[in-house]
């Protein structure tokens, strides 16, 4: 059976990045627009500090492991048309990405990468 919306998924690096992000930071959300570059990477916020609308779709409530509360997922609606057919996994590479995300003084971004549903 093919999933109706995507799956999203943590790396075990992105897991243990999220724990961290959370004891400093409170509870957390994910958001990926549909931009260029660093647009299009998923961005880490406080929960509630980017505001979700009409325009976004909530595509999971990730449970974190020594997370008290699921951290949630968004993505635009726009994008979420293009990747509709895809598993979505969230890791960490090396390297400092631009933007308000709040992993960003840690010398590594959150990177999203992408499975075909099915495969």
């Amino acid at each position: 059976m093919i999933p109706s919306a995507p799956r999203v998924e943590l790396t075990p690096a992105a897991a243990e990045l999220l724990r961290r992000l959370r004891a400093t930071h409170g509870p957390l959300m994910f958001h990926q627009s549909g931009g260029c570059c660093d647009g299009s990477a998923p961005m880490c916020y406080p929960e509630g500090e980017f505001r979700t609308g009409d325009s976004d779709v909530l595509l999971a409530s990730l449970a974190v492991e020594g997370v008290d509360e699921p951290v949630t997922f968004w993505m635009s609606r726009s994008q979420y048309e293009v990747w509709s057919h895809t598993r979505l996994i969230v890791d960490v590479v090396e390297g400092r990405g631009s933007g308000f995300s709040l992993e960003a003084p840690e010398g590594v971004r959150f990177l999203t990468r992408s499975r075909l549903v099915g495969t």
